[in-house]
């Protein structure tokens, strides 16, 4: 269950409404809260190139009194997430290797039931619309989210054109890619606890620039759903130390197979086209490689090594 007072949460809701530096703070805090846990304010204001002040000021804006209880609750949240190999030894420490995995398939199992349940049809029926009449398509998931975005991007690139994965280690990158948004767009954000701020500042970005903005997150009170007009739930959380993302796939899958639907003759045509280009290119290797050619010169050599020979 999500706490709704823990700081990242405070963070994460109170994002859109803060000025430029406090998001600043808010943006380092969630990608090196490892470090930033240990820092005083005037640290911190150093670290990030503003003022001790403002950095109290902000501890103080998400309802702190003071800057040392913000670090207090950072502290434990920090310890929250480091207790999860704690948490997942309670759950299977005295559990065998096969009962691990029906435990764990179980679980995923009543995670695909309660995505069933909860996923909106119509915003799904939304979602579906807007990619095919979208004329360029973005999509963003990262770190553990970014096998997700490049399954979808793979697969939406031989639906249809103008797709584009943003890839990025840094905000800066991230905007440079995005700088041609336009209200004929759709951007998709996937993200799930804990919540990447450079794909939140994206979904910002893109609803800035009137974007269609649709996300594939985990819950209504995501903040990823601040900016997007078309959410599609997926639940993700599992004692372990990594999320489950398999419902999340799921969804996805889903959007591959109705997009298809949609526009049959198109994909069956670009298919076509991928097909032969494969075939031109050999770009796998069956195609450059008859083994079974192979195997028959070997085979009459091995028999007849005089004739080989001449």
């Amino acid at each position: 269950m999500e706490d709704r007072n823990d700081i990242v949460t405070r963070m994460n809701q109170n994002f859109a409404q803060m000025s430029k530096s406090h998001k600043k703070i808010a943006s380092y805090i969630m990608d090196h809260y490892d470090t930033a846990v240990f820092m005083t304010a005037a640290t911190l204001g150093k670290e990030i190139g503003i003022s001790e002040s403002t950095v109290v000021r902000f501890a103080a804006g998400l309802g702190y009194d003071g800057y040392p209880k913000f670090q207090k609750a950072l502290e434990e949240w920090v310890k929250s997430k480091w207790n999860s190999l704690q948490q997942m030894g309670a759950k299977y420490g005295n559990s065998s290797q096969s009962e691990i995995l029906t435990s764990v398939i179980r679980a995923d199992m009543e995670k695909m039931e309660d995505t069933i349940h909860n996923l909106d049809p119509a915003a799904f029926e939304t979602a579906v619309s807007s990619i095919l009449e979208a004329k360029h398509v973005y999509v963003i998931g990262l770190r553990s989210c970014e096998p997700l975005a490049s399954f979808l991007s793979f697969y939406l690139s031989m639906i249809r054109g103008d797709v584009m994965q943003l890839k990025t280690t840094s905000t800066t990158e991230l905007f440079e890619q995005m700088i041609r948004v336009s209200d004929e767009d759709v951007v998709i954000g996937i993200s799930f606890p804990r919540y990447s701020m450079r794909t939140l500042k994206a979904m910002e970005f893109a609803n800035d620039r009137s974007a269609k903005v649709i996300t594939i997150t985990d819950s209504v009170h995501s903040p990823m759903n601040l900016y997007s007009s078309c959410n599609l739930l997926a639940r993700s959380d599992m004692v372990s130390i990594v999320d489950s993302l398999v419902a999340p796939l799921s969804v996805i899958n889903a959007l591959v197979v109705a997009l298809c639907m949609k526009s049959p003759e198109q994909v069956r045509k670009n298919l076509e086209q991928l097909e032969n280009a494969w075939n031109n290119y050999q770009v796998y290797m069956n195609d450059e490689i008859n083994f079974i050619n192979e195997d028959s010169v070997l085979t009459e050599s091995f028999l007849n090594p005089k004739e080989t020979e001449d």
